[in-house]
């Protein structure tokens, strides 16, 4: 039997790499999944990929007009729903003396307050038991020179896991962080590549995680097998920040 038999999920950030793997293992294990993505083309492309069981919605988390969208999406369907998948963010190098405020402002936006937003604005939503995936890093753990702002936001999210699991588990919503290491998301690239390469060497694996091992966490949190695990950060990072 399929682990989301009947479920409903949003996955923000779902037209590429973590987010768009996780789509397709959700949609494989039987769940309707609305995907947001910032551009309209390779958001249309991943839901007709994706099959009748996808949607796409296209939008910024940043935009309360478009969680607003978002929601008449989801609440139109008429099934309430039964997984937040927050994982739409980013970052980008920067050393500390160079970040400027406006810098700073996107990245907290897009990494924590679109979070926030996002769950807060689809909580009407959210059935009784429901499952919300919160997309931190182990930047939020250990340093990386030259993503502080990136690793603050991070570290935001895994703060708020812990509040919202402690403020909706009256409702049997569990709120869970998940949390990836170097994972292979822009093969191709050379900085990104030399970057994990770099993080590779200091794995105790020895090698970066793909998308869909991600996914592969997603799923437990998102599924009836993790039913008592709420308030925790998962770590998907071949034992970077545990060993």
């Amino acid at each position: 039997m399929t682990q989301l038999a009947g479920k409903v999920a949003v996955i923000t950030g779902g037209s590429a790499s973590i987010g768009l793997a996780t789509a397709r293992r959700f949609v494989a294990e039987g769940a309707r999944v609305f995907l947001t993505g910032r551009r309209a083309e390779p958001l249309a492309a991943a839901a007709g990929d994706l099959g009748p069981a996808a949607t796409g919605v296209p939008g910024d988390v940043t935009s309360a007009e478009h969680l607003d969208r978002l929601h008449a999406a989801v609440a139109e369907h008429g099934r309430g729903l039964d997984v937040l998948f927050a994982n739409a963010g980013g970052g980008s190098f920067t050393p500390f003396g160079e970040v400027t405020p406006d810098a700073f402002d996107e990245t907290m936006a897009s990494n924590a307050r679109g979070v926030y937003f996002t769950v807060q604005r689809l909580l009407p939503l959210l059935n009784r038991d429901a499952s919300v995936i919160l997309m931190s890093s182990v930047g939020g753990t250990v340093a990386v020179p030259g993503l502080s702002v990136y690793s603050a936001a991070k570290a935001a999210i895994r703060s708020l896991a812990r509040g919202l699991a402690a403020e909706l588990g009256e409702r049997g919503i569990r709120v869970n962080a998940i949390s990836p290491g170097y994972i292979r998301t822009k093969p191709g690239q050379a900085d990104v590549d030399a970057f994990q390469a770099a993080g590779a060497a200091g794995t105790p694996l020895r090698r970066v995680g793909r998308p869909e091992e991600v996914a592969a966490a997603a799923l437990f949190l998102a599924s009836g097998e993790s039913s008592y695990v709420t308030g925790t950060e998962l770590f998907v990072d071949g034992g970077r920040t545990q060993v």
